[in-house]
């Protein structure tokens, strides 16, 4: 099993992340995270899913994994985890709009964030991530001899 990276280490990573994206993309990837942690200062930042296709992935997590940040050719896409389960009054999320469980906003060059709809929907999935309690482990029955 992999080790998770160090909190330390995975802001290093991120801020690596970055710096090497020498174009809107970096722009975009720091500004987002950047309301990220206004939104919530207690926001951990974490990377994972390192595959040898793959230098992993920023993730921000405060109860469980709140959004990712993703880079791609053409958008910075912000995953959230758990997005079907939330209200988006201002309709920010923009894709994976089909799946069950996870939503995502992909933001193109040029586009402007709605910072004051972005933070009210991380604080959301916050506030979700820490009123949903983990299922209780069923004790295992023992059966009569």
């Amino acid at each position: 099993m992999k080790k998770p990276v160090p909190a330390e280490s995975a802001s290093a990573f991120i801020d690596a992340k970055i710096s090497g994206l020498a174009d809107w993309r970096g722009e975009t990837l720091a500004k987002v995270r950047e309301i990220i942690h206004a939104a919530d200062p207690e926001i951990v930042e974490e990377w994972k899913w390192v595959k040898p296709t793959s230098p992993g992935t920023p993730v921000f997590s405060h109860g469980g994994i709140v959004c990712t940040g993703e880079t791609y050719k053409s958008v910075v896409k912000m995953t959230f985890a758990r997005g079907a389960a939330l209200e988006d009054p201002s309709g920010l999320f923009n894709s994976s709009l089909e799946g069950n469980v996870r939503r995502a906003i992909d933001i193109r060059e040029g586009e402007k964030i709605d910072e004051a709809a972005l933070k009210a929907l991380i604080r959301a999935a916050v506030a979700l991530n820490l009123q949903t309690k983990p299922k209780p482990r069923r004790a295992a029955s023992k059966q009569a001899n």
